[in-house]
């Protein structure tokens, strides 16, 4: 990715992306013509996120002031630029907060942005397509190695298109912390260190051997960190090779203490976590029988990047990934096509009333509508608990976790009792919009329960602070549809008992 400065422009057509790591966070601004980004702006700062957790997975005080204070640093840059042009998320060491309501509340406050909490494998994802994207064709199978602070994420892939993803528990912080907690170094503790990765990845073996590579590339600061080292004591011309990589565990081996790791080609705030991060790609080697190993600049930042150049010009991992869903467990594409016009002519109706973000909720109830009956492939007795299962617990590519939590939650609002403690695990600024969406869901389900085709209701829906009152536009038309006028008295018993009304116009 060239990294060209260009005079100051209007910051509503740059686009941003900022990655809360747990070793660092990083922010990157950038601007495309549309064939290519050019990079405008780039800060690091190393926060050491990880190392701030105690034994409870709690973040303490000094850790969360730390990454605070730097996203107050990248909030400043961000401002002007609008919140669809930027995408933050936060990885491992966000993923395992304990309780982290409060600290995940405050860094959105201080960054002026909201903040992704992403899976393992989502990462693993955008780390692929950050690397790969661009990549000359000739070596088509690729293998993408990012070893962070508190996870390492294996890929293997043909060109742009990631095959095997894997997030392991293993990072240059953790694996410090863990074997190197006091700096003392020596042979016995690096052995142990190796052994233990190897341990770690050696579910994955079998199957990432069997698939092959032609080129493996290392991304991210602590594989580059290796590599520069290597370079710098003209052990390589350009890759890690395994030669390269034990002259460099023998040459930290001389250290006795993690203090005393020094190496000029090596920058200073990545000396303290070098040990555990060279141990972790010593078994990464040892565990795929790698020989040498390129490196690339290119990280999850860049993933992100590309990821929302995509959603911006309607090209959605997302959406393939509801589609392959749908495929998956031969979800009924007609009638979902059609509850989702309905419920999304509902919106149009409804949604500025309650003050929805209209962009945001035509997205999820759209999804919503196409998975809703992903859980009949297990029975039709409260499918709609299985639907939420299903939805809350699989690898959706390109959704966040909150995301995933939300469209779970739409799926299993969308009939039966209105269970609002599934609100509970939702982010607070999420409950309410999150509840109003799933009372269209509702309505647009209960008008197509026929499952007639074609169907057009001629409803009209007036939106208020407690809910919304209905009025059918074709005189006589509830009376020729006996169930749905059943059901939509029912359902407003149902919504009586948690606090909304729906109301019928006579």
């Amino acid at each position: 990715m060239s990294a060209v400065i260009r005079p100051a422009a209007d910051a509503s057509q740059e686009i941003a992306a900022v990655d809360l790591g747990s070793n660092s966070f990083h922010m990157m601004v950038a601007r495309s013509d549309g064939a290519e980004v050019q990079v405008i702006d780039r800060l690091r700062e190393p926060v050491r996120l990880a190392s701030g957790l105690d034994a409870d997975k709690r973040l303490q005080p000094d850790a969360a002031m730390r990454a605070l204070a730097c996203l107050q640093r990248f909030g400043q840059r961000l401002r002007g630029i609008p919140a669809e042009r930027v995408r933050a998320v936060g990885t491992n060491t966000m993923r395992k907060l304990r309780n982290s309501r409060d600290f995940h509340a405050a860094a959105e406050a201080a960054l002026g942005h909201e903040i992704e909490i992403i899976s393992g494998m989502e990462e693993a994802r955008l780390v692929y397509g950050g690397v790969t994207h661009g990549m000359r064709a000739e070596q088509a199978r690729r293998l993408v190695v990012d070893i962070g602070g508190g996870s390492t994420e294996l890929i293997i892939g043909r060109r742009s298109e990631p095959r095997l993803m894997e997030s392991v528990s293993l990072g240059c912080v953790v694996h410090t912390q863990r074997f190197f907690e006091d700096g003392e170094i020596s042979a016995a503790r690096f052995k142990r260190a190796r052994l233990a990765a190897r341990v770690e990845l050696e579910f994955l073996e079998r199957p990432y051997r069997r698939a092959g590579w032609d080129v493996a590339i290392g991304s991210s600061g602590t594989i580059r960190g290796i590599w520069r080292v290597i370079m710098g004591q003209g052990w390589s011309r350009q890759h890690i090779t395994r030669e390269g990589l034990e002259k460099t565990i023998d040459l930290v081996l001389q250290r006795r203490h993690v203090d005393q790791i020094d190496f000029p080609d090596l920058r200073e705030d990545r000396r303290p976590v070098f040990i555990g991060g060279l141990a972790v790609l010593a078994g990464i080697f040892d565990t795929l029988g790698i020989e040498a190993m390129e490196t690339s600049e290119r990280a999850l930042r860049e993933g992100l990047i590309y990821d929302l150049l995509g959603r911006l010009s309607n090209h959605d991992v997302r959406d393939e990934s509801v589609q392959a869903m749908a495929a998956r467990y031969a979800v009924d594409v007609r009638h979902a096509g059609e509850l989702s016009r309905t419920a999304l002519k509902i919106l149009d109706q409804a949604g500025r009333s309650w003050n929805l973000d209209m962009r945001v909720a035509r997205q999820f109830l759209h999804w919503a509508a196409q998975l809703h009956e992903v859980g009949l492939v297990i029975t039709h007795n409260g499918y709609h608990k299985h639907s939420h299962y299903i939805l809350r617990n699989s690898d959706l590519q390109g959704f966040s976790q909150t995301e995933q939590k939300l469209l779970a939650a739409l799926v299993r609002l969308h009939r039966g009792r209105f269970a609002l403690e599934t609100l509970d695990e939702l982010p607070t600024i999420w409950v309410e919009p999150v509840k109003r969406m799933a009372m269209i869901l509702r309505l647009a389900y209960l008008l197509h329960r026929s499952r007639s085709p074609d169907l057009r209701p001629p409803v009209r829906v007036t939106a208020n602070r407690r809910g919304y009152e209905l009025q059918f536009t074709q005189k006589h038309w509830l009376d020729k549809h006996p169930l749905t006028l059943a059901d939509l008295e029912r359902e407003a018993e149902v919504l009586a008992s948690a606090q909304l009304r729906l109301k019928l116009a006579s």
